[in-house]
């Protein structure tokens, strides 16, 4: 009985030695997590630059509506315009998080796909990825007047069609680091963090 009684109490010892250990390395994260900053999307030296007007593209989606891209918007609504491709293996796992976050930021966020190629090739992207809701655009200079030269490509142009984000997007972190860096009034993520350093 003795034997039983020393090896609960040993039990009970390690246990709860265990949970300190548990504390502290939970704690010790959270404390790694404030350091590290969230990697924003990676920002281009080409291109139009973050806080200036945008030059305004008429253009029509493959659903054949008409709009314009970069200028001031009547419902006071920001654009971000995805540049993808069918080709591209990452634009694909990032459609997802594009879809979410149109739906999340409906409220101020309009969501242009745009690209150019064969629009036969396109149509059968929006249907193999159900993307028929999403206003989907085939034009060559819309990516020649942002400098795109790697994909997946987004930028974010405010109601009054100035540019105040744009970079390469890789994951939904990156997507939505340029809706942070509107919020925040900076061109990036970086900027903001290397400012406060």
């Amino acid at each position: 009985m003795t034997a039983l009684a020393i090896s609960n109490i040993v039990l009970w010892v390690v246990v709860t030695g265990l949970v300190f250990v548990l504390l502290a390395l939970t704690r010790q994260l959270g404390v790694l997590h404030q350091r590290i900053a969230p990697a924003g999307a990676l920002m281009i030296n080409r291109g139009p630059a973050v806080g200036e007007a945008v030059a305004a593209h008429d253009v029509v989606d493959l659903h054949g509506r008409e709009f314009r891209i970069g200028a001031a918007t009547a419902d006071g609504k920001s654009t971000l315009i995805l540049f993808l491709s069918p080709t591209c293996p990452v634009c694909k796992t990032l459609l997802p998080a594009v879809r979410s976050s149109r739906q999340q930021e409906r409220d101020w966020l309009d969501v242009v796909l745009a690209s150019d190629g064969d629009p036969a090739e396109h149509r059968q992207f929006v249907l193999d990825h159900q993307l028929g809701d999403l206003s989907y655009v085939l034009s060559p200079t819309l990516g020649l007047s942002y400098q795109v030269n790697r994909l997946p490509f987004a930028a974010l142009i405010d109601r009054d069609g100035v540019l105040r984000a744009r970079g390469l997007v890789n994951s939904r972190e990156h997507l939505e680091s340029l809706f942070e860096a509107q919020r925040l009034g900076v061109a990036s993520l970086q900027e903001y963090f290397s400012s406060r350093a």
